[in-house]
């Protein structure tokens, strides 16, 4: 149970010192209430029963959901069942894609926003793959699962701490993978700056940052597109509403459930003014846009501390002018590295004092071996190649029978950001823990799969 808020004033440190200090910031800790442990198994390493055909049942084909079927395709031993869209001529378009690869005309679903039901309850499949809108992440997921499938998500998996526990409990219960299909995590940057951290190039690790900013005002803005949905988000809710995409590569490298752990977290936010000046100068003083209301503050900053003592920024930012970032930086105590704008390193004894350097000449040593043996295939798919190769590992993990690299609790502890930042800044910045979604299991190092480079197989 948590105390009740109060605000630590310049009396309260006068009146009560170091110590007293300290037992008003415990006080001011939002706990997470207690949860019964399950009585399901943990799926922290477990292996599914190896498959020589992955057979996929597909909700959701619209841009980013066509690229990954497109992606599928290329893949030996995938199979594309059946395809589900709300939107008919995208079902229709899948399809034809399909076939044009040299396989069977995929079963068609596109009656409703729930007709991925009937997709999941076929006996034919093994994995559902899906790229919705964020609202039906959850539902499709666990109609998978209930439905003896293994669930593929676009990210992020849940927008609340109850439906990451949905998953978690499904998951467990069900013995199916739940995976969020982060395809950040498979940059080429990303994944080098990871190799290094994994060799010790940095010491040992003290600081990140990362983030999602990105200018979306004018994909929030469109009604034929994300801005169907997304938009809404941005007039209902606040806090960071996308952490997935800076945090996942992050989490990696602070082994993030393999024997380190998020603590908690303290989120600010801005004013919201971006998307109203927006709809001012694009639709006018009198128009509808204009005279929407927003809840979404236009940067939310979120300090995140580990369970052993790094610590985390993390900022959202999809309402202003700006270019695009996702803010990597990692720093150690042999040196640090960034991405963003572009790639510079500064590793004590090696680069020239007090000066960044370019980390080309790092390249050589450590390119990720994932990429050393799929950049070929990769070329041409989305995101510079980083969608293929998320694909590559999902589907060879499953015909392996291998653990895939990211599990249910990875997806659980970096969703949980949404609410948990949300939480923070609507009581003033209070302290917020992170629920234990793996129960203890996150305290036993393990190996952080991207770099086992056997399940290559």
């Amino acid at each position: 149970m948590s105390t009740p808020n109060r605000i630590l004033d310049r009396r309260d440190f006068l009146k009560l010192g170091t110590a007293g200090v300290g037992t008003i910031l415990a006080g001011r800790m939002m706990t997470v209430p207690e949860r019964a442990y399950s009585s399901n198994k943990t799926m922290i390493g477990y292996k599914a029963p190896p498959m020589d055909v992955v057979r996929v049942g597909f909700v959701g084909v619209g841009g980013q959901g066509t690229s990954h079927v497109e992606n599928l395709l290329k893949i030996p031993g995938v199979e594309i069942r059946a395809v589900c869209d709300i939107i008919e001529d995208r079902v229709a378009r899948a399809q034809k894609i399909v076939e044009d690869a040299g396989q069977k005309k995929p079963d068609g679903y596109s009656r409703g926003p729930r007709d991925f039901e009937r997709l999941c309850e076929r006996d034919d499949l093994d994995l559902v793959f899906h790229a919705t809108p964020w609202d039906w992440h959850v539902p499709v997921s666990l109609a998978a699962m209930e439905s003896g499938k293994h669930s593929a998500t676009e990210v992020p998996a849940a927008t609340n701490i109850e439906d990451c526990w949905k998953l978690v409990d499904a998951s467990e219960k069900n013995r199916r993978h739940c995976i969020m299909m982060e395809n950040c995590n498979y940059d080429k940057i990303e994944m080098m700056i990871l190799n290094m951290v994994k060799k010790g190039l940095f010491g040992e690790l003290l600081h990140a940052e990362c983030g999602y900013l990105h200018d979306l005002r004018a994909v929030k803005h469109d009604m034929e597109g994300e801005g169907v949905w997304r938009r809404a988000h941005s007039m209902t809710s606040n806090g960071d509403l996308y952490p997935t995409h800076g945090l996942g590569p992050i989490a990696q490298c602070l082994d993030i459930n393999r024997g380190n752990y998020f603590d908690y977290l303290v989120s600010v936010g801005t004013k919201t003014r971006g998307l109203h000046l927006y709809a001012l100068e694009q639709f006018g003083v009198d128009s509808a846009q204009a005279k929407e209301t927003y809840k979404l503050s236009d940067i939310v900053t979120t300090l995140i501390r580990t369970k052993n003592g790094e610590t985390i920024i993390l900022k959202h930012d999809t309402n202003s002018p700006r270019p695009y970032s996702r803010d990597i930086l990692v720093q150690g105590t042999k040196g640090i590295v960034r991405k963003y704008p572009d790639p510079k390193i500064y590793i004590e004894g090696k680069s020239q004092p007090h000066r960044w350097e370019a980390i080309d000449a790092y390249v050589q040593e450590y390119n990720h071996p994932m990429w050393i043996d799929l950049e070929e295939k990769s070329k041409g798919a989305g995101h510079g190649g980083m969608d293929f190769i998320e694909d590559f590992r999902l589907i060879n993990a499953l015909q392996q029978g291998l653990v895939p690299d990211m599990d249910v609790y990875d997806a659980a502890a970096i969703s949980a950001v949404t609410e948990l930042s949300g939480n923070s800044i609507k009581d003033d910045g209070e302290p917020q823990e992170f629920p234990d979604f793996t129960r203890g299991g996150w305290k036993t190092p393990r190996v952080l799969e991207p770099m086992n480079m056997e399940v290559e197989g």
